[in-house]
Parts: C-alpha cells; structure tokens; sequence
C-alpha cells in the first residue's frame, strides 16, 4: 500500500497494547463516552492472559489437586494409582487462555471499541502509526494516547533462554514432558511458583537466589518460613549466589556459581527457568524520539500515568513497580477517570497494591514489611497468629503457615499485613480494604469473623499485636 493511500483515522483516546492494563483502559474510556482505539500487535488480553498470571494459575491448579490426591489418606480416602498427563494439564491451559481472551474480544465489541491489529508507534503527539511487519498499514490520531505494553523476561547476557534447554516462563508454562532436574535462577513470585509446579510433579528443582533469602520483597519471617516449607517438598537453595556460568551441552544445561565468599558450586541440569525480573516493552514505540523521559528503561510517568509529553500516558509494568496485573489495571481507571475530568480522584499508592504468589504454601502481602516500617522511624505493634491453633486450617489439613500484621503504635494504623498459608492470596483482599478505609486496630479487632474460617486468622493476629489473641 502505498503512504499516500493510508488514511488517519481519529479517536479521542487510543491504547497501544491490550493486556490488562490496556483493555482495563479501553473499557472504562468507551464507558465515558469517548470514541476509543486499542492497538495490539499479537494477543488480546496481553501477556497475563495468554501467558502469565491466568494460565500459570491453572497450572498450579492442578499440581494442588494431585498434591491432595498424594495425601488422600490423611483425609480418610482412597485413591488407586495417582497419575498425571503433563500433556492434558498443559492443555487444560492453553484452552482456559484461548476461551478468556476470545471473552476480551467480545468486551471491545459490546463497548464499540475498535481494535486495529498491529504495531503502534508515536510518530508525533497525538499521532500513532500502525504497521504490521514493519509495514505501515495505519495512522491513528487521538486527543490522548495511552501506552501500555508490558514487559517481557529479563535474560542474562550470554545466557538468554534458547526455548529449549534454558526457558523463559513461557517455554516453562507448556512442557512436552517433565525434566528429570531443573535449576530456577531467581526466587521471585515467578521463580517459585514455577519451582512448586515441578516440584510436586516429581522434578528435581533447585533454587538460585542472589539476594540472602528467597522471595526477597517480602516481610522476613514470610522468606524465612516459605523456604522452610519449600525445603520440607524437597526444593534445594542457594541463596546469596551469583550464576557465574551457564552452558548448554546437548540436552542438559551446565551452571557454575558463586556465594558472597567466592566459594563456587555448581551442576548439572535437563533444563534452566530464568525468573530474574522483567525489561519494559519500549522499543520501537517511538517514544524517547518524541521527548518521553526514560529511566533504567522504563517511561517516567506523574502520578496520573501523563508521561513528560503532555497527552501521551503509560501504565503497566513498562513504568515503575510494582509489576503486577492488578496495578496496571488500576492505573488504567485512574488514568482514563483524569482524562474525562472526574473529580475526587486519588492517584495509586504502590503501597495499596497487594502481590500474591501462588505456590504450595501460598504467599500474600500488603503494605510495609516489618523492617521498612522500623527504618521508617515508626513505632510498631506486631501480631502473629500460627495457622496451627485454627480450626478451619486443621479441618483442611492445610495447617502450614500464618498472618502477620503490622501497626503504628501511636495511631493503630494497618501498615502491613502478611500471610503464608492455604488460600492466602483470597484472604489478603481484607486487610487492602481495611487499608482504603483507614481502618484502626480496633475496628478490626472489634469486626465479627464468621466462624470456623481461614479468616479468623486474620483477625486473631490483630488481637495478637494488642495481646489480646484468644486462641495462642
């Protein structure tokens, strides 16, 4: 097609990139009455949906039901020759993926959302241009462009993921079959969930971890647990350790690394998982040609998502951290809701946004960790309540774990709240909204838990900071 027969097409608002950021931002612009674009080069519902958040869960789900079917036991059952098909669980998947992201499609047709298929790039403010294998197919003009591309696997130079021996999450989320052992270089929310899965398949995994505990951006006495229960499932740790060398020799994997003494260990692995971060998607969008500041790779954006040119937005995990789903889709709503000029808006506390593992144990937070708050200067007051002492948890047989809280002695100001245990990330959602409603510590320890629940946990470690806990 030649340049001079693509025609602009115009838009009050148009969205490069439809993950749950994106899409989130569509919706809710078309929601106001605004004519709105969205731009996707490959999969709608973006990376979470495809290949992340939704079909990492429906893994893990099926490593729980056949880690209950190991113990069926314990619970007075019987079962006859537990097996598993990697191939029908990897399936299971993909086909969960596939429905949720034709369900997107369905959401930018009921909200007269066009969707234009490419690449989007700011040729200028206000202008995107659209092609498709580097060929122009498309320009978009828009009052207000709002980019939200994500972010892809950090690699290692000299040791990217090569699809085969050494894996990126995606090649790690569809197997064909399971390696005998497995090293994960990183012991972030990726790295261990990955490790779980394998582990409670029968793998050998290993752990490689450069800071001096697992799950690094956790409260300390989480780590310190988790790796305890990670450890009794049979996963080994190298903590404080450095990957020096990785080389791939035919179908196995070679690593060689180094403690904070230089001491070096090393071995021998079928395959390697890399979970050591994320890089933001901001190539080729134009972006620093047209003025947006960047920082260690990632756009600089106000605290309504408005990037340093005035009319161009970014949300998701190509700005700040945290990189999580949940605060790209919240960024959307506040980013859009500013646009539209709605008032009594509150930009989004980092601090606000829960993170959530789903492993076996499980592992959920809000808010300052323990140590943040005392470098802070604060005061505390800190409750703990073991999962042991609760009813509902021995009735599970999920009796591994616990709920930490954190409060400002002087105001009884919720600032954190932490929890290992069955079904913890479906309980952290109490304390965030205790947190938005600026709830004290006797509201809390005055609020009615249904009994027998995994939630009178949550309230028994508010008890507990006040030493007042009925039940340790």
């Amino acid at each position: 097609m030649a340049t001079s027969e693509i025609t602009t097409r115009k838009f009050d608002i148009a969205v490069v990139g439809a993950g749950p950021g994106g899409y989130v931002a569509a919706i809710r612009a078309a929601q106001l009455g605004m004519s709105v674009a969205i731009i996707e080069k490959q999969h709608m519902g973006g990376v979470c949906l495809n290949w992340g958040c939704i079909p990492t869960k429906s893994l893990l789900k099926s490593a729980e039901v056949y880690q209950s079917m190991l113990h069926a036991e314990e619970y007075g059952l019987s079962t006859k020759d537990a097996g598993f098909d990697i191939k029908k669980i990897v399936q299971r998947s993909r086909d969960i993926a596939a429905r949720l992201s034709r369900g997107i499609d369905f959401l930018m047709k009921k909200n007269d959302i066009t969707v234009i298929s490419g690449f989007g790039r700011l040729a200028a403010p206000g202008e995107l241009e659209v092609s498709v294998d580097e060929e122009l197919t498309g320009r978009v003009s828009a009052t207000h462009i709002i980019f939200a591309t994500g972010a892809r696997p950090r690699s290692l130079p000299g040791m990217e993921a090569d699809g085969e021996v050494i894996w990126s999450a995606k090649e790690a989320m569809v197997p064909e079959s399971l390696p005998g052992s497995l090293l994960v270089v990183g012991s972030g929310a990726i790295g261990m969930e990955f490790a779980s899965f394998y582990r409670t398949f029968g793998t050998e995994v290993t752990v490689l971890e450069m800071m001096d505990r697992i799950l690094p951006q956790e409260d300390a006495d989480v780590s310190a647990a988790a790796q305890r229960a990670f450890k009794k499932r049979g996963i080994k740790f190298f903590t404080d350790s450095k990957l020096e060398t990785l080389e791939v020799k035919g179908s196995s994997a070679e690593a060689m690394w180094a403690d904070r003494n230089g001491n070096s260990q090393g071995g021998t692995f079928d395959r390697v998982i890399m979970a050591v971060g994320v890089v933001a998607n901001t190539e080729g969008l134009g972006l620093a040609e047209q003025g947006v500041k960047m920082e260690r790779g990632q756009v600089v954006v106000d605290k309504w998502s408005e990037t340093s040119v005035k009319g161009v937005y970014a949300i998701g995990d190509m700005t700040a951290p945290p990189w999580l789903a949940h605060k790209a889709s919240h960024e959307a709503v506040i980013c859009v809701e500013k646009i539209a000029g709605l008032e009594n808006l509150e930009p989004l506390d980092p601090l606000s946004v829960p993170a959530c593992t789903y492993s076996s144990p499980q592992i959920a937070s809000v808010g300052l960790t323990e140590q943040q708050a005392k470098e802070q200067g604060i005061n505390v007051r800190v409750g703990r309540f073991d999962l042991n002492a609760l009813g509902k948890a021995q009735a599970m047989g999920e009796a591994e774990g616990f709920v930490k809280t954190i409060f400002d002695e002087d105001s009884g100001e919720l600032l954190g709240a932490h929890m290992l245990g069955a079904e913890v990330t479906e309980l952290i959602q109490g304390y965030v909204i205790a947190q938005k409603l600026e709830a004290t510590e006797a509201e809390l320890a005055h609020t009615v838990f249904a009994h027998p629940t995994m939630s009178e946990a949550m309230h028994e470690s508010v008890l507990d900071a006040y030493d007042q806990a009925i039940h340790s």
